[in-house]
C-alpha cells in the first residue's frame, strides 16, 4: 500500500493576531499538488527513509510518520505493528507540508487498512494533535483553513492548473519566520471563489521569510518575470515559492527559464489536485 504525500500550498496566507498561547490566528487557502513524497506501509517494522532529501532525518519515534502511527493505534486499537517506507523527494523545512504530509500520508494508509474513514471526525481531531497542517494534509483537498489551520471549512474545488514549484535550496524553519511577523493586522481572507480569494490575497510571512532568507525574494522575482504566471507567492512560512499557469506550455517555459537562471535550485514542475 502506498499514498502520495501531495505537496501543500497555501495560495494566500493571513495572519490575523499573536495569541496569548503563542500560537497565531490564520486565515489561509489550502491547495494540494499532485506530487510529493512517497509513503508506503512495510512488514518490517519502523520506518526507512530514503530518497534525495533523506539525508539528516530522524527515523526514531520523534518523526512525524512514527508520532502518527502511534497515535492511531491509541486512538483506535489497531495499526501498532505497522512499518513504514518515505521516500523523501520534498527539500525539508521548505513551507509545503514535509513532515505534515507524510504523516498525512501514513494516516490515510492505516485509515485505508483498517477501515477508518479519512474524513472521520475522531481521525481528524488525531491529526490536529500532530500538528498544525496535519489535517488539512490528511485531506489533501483544497480546504480553508483558520484558527491555527486546522479548523477546516470546504471550498468549491480547483481547477488542476499547472504549477512551478522552485526553493532556492535553504531551508527556513518556521518558528523563526513567525517569530519575525510585525503584528499588523491587515485584513481578512475574502470569501468565495478559492482561486479569485488567493489572487485579491497575501502571504504575511514573506516578509520576514525574505528578512531571514533573501534568496527567497530572488526566486519571486524570477518567477513574476514571466507574464504568463497567474499567481506567484511563497508557500507558507517558505522557502519555496510557486507560480500557476493557465497551460503546461507556459509553466514548462518557465521551468526552463528558471533552471537556466538558477541551475542550483529545485523545481517542480506539477498541478493542483
Amino acid at each position: 500500500m502506498i499514498e502520495t504525500a501531495f505537496a501543500k500550498l497555501n495560495l494566500a496566507l493571513h495572519v490575523r493576531a499573536r495569541q496569548a498561547d503563542g500560537y497565531h490566528a490564520l486565515e489561509t487557502l489550502f491547495a494540494f499538488c499532485a506530487d510529493g513524497d512517497v509513503v508506503a506501509l512495510t512488514d518490517a517494522p519502523g520506518l526507512a527513509i530514503a530518497g534525495p532529501f533523506a539525508a539528516g532525518l530522524d527515523a526514531g519515534p520523534d518523526n512525524l510518520i512514527a508520532r502518527a502511527a502511534a497515535a492511531f493505534a491509541a486512538r483506535f486499537g489497531v495499526g501498532g505493528d505497522a512499518g513504514f517506507r518515505l521516500d523523501k523527494r520534498l527539500p525539508v523545512a521548505a513551507g509545503i507540508g514535509g513532515g505534515s504530509a507524510d504523516a498525512g500520508a501514513a494516516l490515510r494508509l492505516l485509515a485505508r487498512r483498517h477501515g477508518v474513514a479519512v474524513d472521520a471526525p475522531a481521525l481528524l481531531d488525531l491529526a490536529a494533535g500532530l500538528g498544525a497542517d496535519v489535517p488539512a494534509c490528511l485531506l489533501s483537498r483544497a480546504v480553508r483553513g483558520e484558527g491555527r489551520g486546522d479548523r477546516l471549512e470546504p471550498v468549491a474545488p480547483l481547477p488542476p492548473c499547472p504549477v512551478l514549484l522552485v526553493n532556492p535550496r535553504v531551508p527556513l524553519p518556521t518558528g523563526p519566520v513567525f517569530a519575525g511577523w510585525d503584528g499588523a493586522d491587515r485584513g481578512a481572507l475574502a470569501a468565495g471563489e478559492p482561486l479569485a480569494a488567493a489572487l485579491a490575497g497575501r502571504n504575511d510571512l514573506e516578509a520576514p521569510a525574505l528578512a531571514l532568507r533573501p534568496e527567497v525574494g530572488e526566486v519571486l522575482a524570477l518567477l513574476r518575470a514571466r507574464a504568463a504566471a497567474r499567481l506567484v507567492r511563497m508557500s507558507g512560512s517558505g522557502a519555496t515559492c510557486f507560480a500557476l499557469f493557465d497551460d503546461e506550455a507556459a509553466r514548462d517555459a518557465a521551468d526552463a527559464a528558471v533552471a537556466a537562471a538558477r541551475p542550483d535550485w529545485w523545481r517542480l514542475p506539477t498541478r493542483l489536485r
